[in-house]
């Protein structure tokens, strides 16, 4: 709405007061938006952090434990044993809500290869690099998750940053001139008022007084 458009009365003063305030309100709660989703963005940034030391630690045990059942059972009997291993049940995938944010949430449905009959015999070394993969399995898809979050949290911390800057720096800004303007076009309606008042107040002293000349 352009300053020059609006009509300068005392109901649409008051209007624009209210919108101010109003106004003012949203940029509060949007700053506390942000605020919350910030705390939450880095507290899931250090989980990842951890995650991401925690899963380089694995695959270096994991890794140490193949070439380990390599050395003691040898390559083929290696092959032959992955091909009998389970394969990974769906994921269940649900939402929780961050400050109007839906971020994602993995169950993990795991598996035990030791439990199959087929894999009851496994020699200790064997399965011993099941287990730490399966453990490297388990903490990608927790990073995965803290990942997809991280965007998501990262994007609406944005969006909101957005609206309230236009909110602070174009909106109440504007609504707070309209309310100069129309505070100036009643002052200067007053003094267009009292200048007239001040005219005839004049003319009728000068009226009055060639009344008693005459």
């Amino acid at each position: 709405m352009a300053q020059e458009n609006v009509r300068p009365t005392r109901l649409e003063l008051l209007r624009t007061r209210r919108r101010i305030v109003l106004a003012k309100k949203g940029l509060k709660l949007l700053k506390l938006k942000r605020s919350a989703l910030i705390a939450e963005f880095f507290q899931i940034s250090r989980q990842a952090l951890e995650l991401r030391g925690d899963l380089q630690k694995k695959i270096v045990r994991g890794y140490a434990s193949i070439r380990q059942a390599e050395m003691l059972e040898g390559p083929t009997r290696l092959e032959s044993v992955a091909m009998l291993l389970p394969t990974v049940a769906p994921l269940t995938v649900t939402t929780r809500n961050v400050m109007g944010v839906r971020t994602p949430r993995v169950d993990v449905s795991t598996y035990v290869p030791a439990s199959a009959p087929q894999l009851l015999d496994l020699p200790t070394s064997i399965d011993e690099s099941i287990r730490q993969f399966q453990g490297i399995y388990q903490i990608v898809l927790d990073i995965a998750e803290k990942e997809n979050a991280l965007r998501r949290l990262l994007k609406e911390i944005e969006k909101t940053k957005r609206r309230a800057s236009a909110i602070e720096n174009v909106l109440i800004p504007r609504l707070e001139g309209i309310v100069r303007m129309i505070k100036f076009r009643f002052d200067e309606l007053e003094r267009d008022a009292f200048s007239m008042l001040k005219t005839v107040k004049r003319k009728l002293e000068a009226e009055a007084a060639q009344g008693v000349g005459i």
